[in-house]
């Protein structure tokens, strides 16, 4: 369930890690869904500053120009993406209806990138390491996902390659009001207002659920790169004609890059409110916490990739 849920957040990671498809990529189906009135209320999302009054009064470039940008210097920085990894802790609590939590689930994956694609491989479970006959299931898995990633060209999905989402399709499925300046994270950063246009014409699951959603976006204006991401569904959502899962109207969640070392922007964390119907049967209601660390500066060759292992620069 997990697994799933993160992968449909990577299934909307255009606006995360921008790379005109990828959702760096959000890519496949998953079962996000609103949280409840109670929850939402219980566990509000965290908004930047307001507007500084120092902040310099020029033009704000308009959003297709400044995504364009957005693109361009994610594709210049995926070499240097190439030689990194880090750790990515995933919080999930089980919750009722008045928010109370029942159950708490983790799991820790090791992240890395091949080819313009996002890798994750399961590391720990409940805090426990995977050993014996899981992490033998787990490398084969990973190894199958890295051998896809070097075939498939980095500007498409990975989970689904055959659907590739533009900044022009973005903009035509999306509507941009409310352009300001703002500091976020001490920096200038440039926020956009965005709301998916419920009559637009879509093809496949990453754009119908495109404008099912309205949110903000922040983009660091010197680094040209995505800050934090704040989107919620505003209308359900059904995968595969409802039979897969039913995503209620309401669900929000939210993701944060930094920049690391002076020289790469990564996820830093992020935060998914979840409320579904899985197979017309169970009923899923979690709260997620996403916490990204120990970011490392690798030397990888195609064969440590295929195995998930790195030998560390030492110079780092």
């Amino acid at each position: 369930m997990l697994r799933l849920l993160r992968d449909f957040a990577r299934m909307l990671a255009w606006l995360r890690l921008v790379s005109a498809a990828s959702v760096a990529g959000m890519l496949t189906v998953v079962t996000l869904a609103a949280a409840t009135s109670a929850l939402a209320a219980q566990r509000k999302l965290v908004k930047p500053e307001p507007p500084s009054s120092t902040a310099v009064a020029k033009p704000i470039p308009d959003l297709k120009t400044l995504m364009q940008e957005v693109v361009a210097h994610q594709k210049e920085l995926e070499t240097i993406r190439e030689n990194y990894t880090y750790r990515e802790l995933t919080v999930t609590e089980d919750v009722d209806p008045h928010g109370k939590v029942m159950k708490t689930e983790s799991e820790e994956d090791e992240v890395f990138f091949v080819n313009g694609h996002e890798i994750d491989r399961v590391v720990q479970k409940n805090g426990k390491p995977l050993t014996g006959a899981d992490a033998d299931k787990e490398q084969k898995r990973v190894t199958k996902q890295v051998e896809k990633a070097e075939k498939v060209p980095s500007d498409r999905s990975l989970q689904n390659p055959n659907q590739t989402i533009t900044v022009g399709k973005m903009l035509e499925i999306m509507q941009v009001t409310n352009p300001r300046r703002v500091e976020y994270n001490g920096r200038s950063t440039l926020e956009f207002d965005l709301a998916g246009r419920h009559d637009a014409k879509t093809h496949g699951i990453a754009e119908g659920a495109m404008k099912k959603i309205a949110g903000s976006i922040w983009i660091d204006e010197q680094d040209r790169q995505v800050a934090h991401l704040e989107v919620r569904f505003t209308d359900n959502f059904h995968l595969g004609g409802g039979l897969l899962a039913n995503i209620e109207k309401g669900t929000e969640f939210r993701f944060d890059q930094g920049l690391v070392n002076g020289e790469i922007w990564l996820p830093t964390g992020g935060e998914i409110h979840v409320t579904a119907r899985l197979m017309l049967l169970k009923g899923v209601r979690q709260h997620l916490t996403i916490h990204d660390w120990d970011y490392k500066r690798f030397h990888v060759d195609a064969e440590q990739q295929k195995s998930a292992a790195a030998l560390q620069d030492p110079k780092r």
